[in-house]
């Protein structure tokens, strides 16, 4: 009996490695989808440079997460022996890897917001000290109960902050961290001419489309996958977030007019917004919050187009940070049994918990980028910005003429 009780142990260990694994792999190929995204937006001159901010971002954020960041949320480090590491089926190992890809995307929404005028290093500094101090500040508090707000909230509302994965603990922090360094960069050279602005049309709009479909089909696993073993594994998950997601396509293709950039990102709208409550909202709950969300993106994208203080070139702000604050929001609103939701959220801590998020991601990002400003500058010179970030920091282009 006791070696059938341990082989079935061994069994659920190994289908939960293997389930967060499947989580990990998907949630990483994300990465290759904000890639893409980028590489469609940008002009020519920028793209190669998209491509290399995105994966050396993803190196760098593994480093300072394995070695600060994992242990700043959750206490934990990976300083023991292999086989004391391996123990589980080396779970807590996959589990690293698949929390780790969460925190490198914060880097790669930051990457949209800044292109064409950055520098190349300082803003890889600036990504290793986000992943490692900021990030992982709240995603503690939110997800490891660090520093007692949780227990506070319930106590108070007598619901905890619900964010199941991440709407404004990955993708609220990432926006408004943009946002911040979108203001100390400024305008792109050449975006206003005779004191009007002038837009830069998407260079490539299959790639564009590319990197949506990669995103989407990866956020299954970004949400679905959060249960972070078999037994917690929901197909409302799976259903809220389709709904969300189609949500955001329909409004996206009414309220932007047919216009394929706006189309392409409406269904990340959806998705970044469901994140937190496709776990206790209805199916029908989602699609309204994924509409609303598709409507959020294209109305703030369109006004920060034509402002001259901002210069967002994903509109990552509107899209992670604003429509990620409109999903910490909704799940306390369409999570609600009321509104056909499982319930167990309060709107009140849905609130707090969502205004601690901007506050910490507005916060660390004046100081990061504060700081970096000061010591090394975050802009490009006007040379190397009129050559592009190619040829300025790559030496190459992206398509060959020989």
């Amino acid at each position: 009996m006791q070696e059938i009780n341990s082989a079935v142990e061994t069994l659920v260990q190994s289908s939960n490695t293997y389930f967060l694994l499947i989580g990990a792999i998907m949630v990483f190929a994300m990465h290759a989808g904000f890639a893409f995204l980028e590489v469609g937006t940008v002009r020519h001159k920028n793209q190669v440079n998209a491509l290399v901010k995105i994966i050396t971002d993803f190196a760098v954020s593994c480093i300072a997460y394995f070695f600060i960041g994992y242990w700043v949320a959750y206490d934990t480090t990976f300083f023991s022996s292999a086989s004391e590491l391996a123990s589980n089926n080396g779970y807590d190992l996959v589990k690293f890897f698949f929390l780790m890809t969460f925190a490198a995307a914060i880097p790669a929404i930051i990457s949209g917001g800044i292109a064409e005028r950055a520098k190349f290093y300082p803003f890889l500094i600036g990504s290793a000290f986000i992943v490692a101090v900021v990030y992982p500040f709240f995603e503690g508090i939110v997800w490891n109960g660090n520093y007692g707000l949780q227990d506070w909230l319930q106590q108070t509302t007598g619901a905890s902050f619900h964010d199941f994965a991440g709407s404004v603990v990955v993708h609220g922090l990432g926006g408004w961290l943009a946002l911040v360094a979108v203001y100390f960069l400024g305008l792109r050279a050449g975006r206003i001419k005779d004191n009007r602005l002038v837009a830069f049309a998407p260079s490539n709009i299959p790639f564009l489309a590319l990197g949506t479909w990669i995103l989407c089909i990866g956020w299954f696993g970004f949400n679905v996958m959060s249960a972070q073993s078999m037994d917690g594994i929901s197909g409302l998950v799976a259903m809220n977030s389709m709904m969300a997601m189609v949500g955001g396509v329909i409004a996206a293709l009414w309220v932007g007019k047919n216009d394929p950039g706006f189309i392409h990102n409406g269904p990340l709208a959806g998705l970044v917004a469901v994140c937190a409550g496709s776990d206790v909202m209805h199916p029908i709950g989602s699609l309204f919050v994924g509409l609303i969300a598709g409507v959020i993106f294209v109305t703030l994208f369109t006004k920060i187009q034509q402002t001259k203080k901002f210069d967002d070139v994903l509109g990552v702000w509107p899209l992670h940070g604003v429509c990620g604050v409109w999903g910490g929001l909704a799940t306390g609103i369409f999570g609600l049994e009321a509104l056909g939701g499982l319930g167990g959220v309060s709107f009140v801590a849905q609130l707090i918990g969502t205004v601690a998020g901007v506050v910490v991601a507005v916060v660390g990002g004046f100081i990061v980028y504060g700081v970096l400003n000061k010591v090394t500058g975050l802009r490009l010179s006007q040379e190397d910005e009129f050559n592009g970030a190619d040829l300025s920091i790559h030496n190459i282009g992206s398509v060959n003429h020989d």
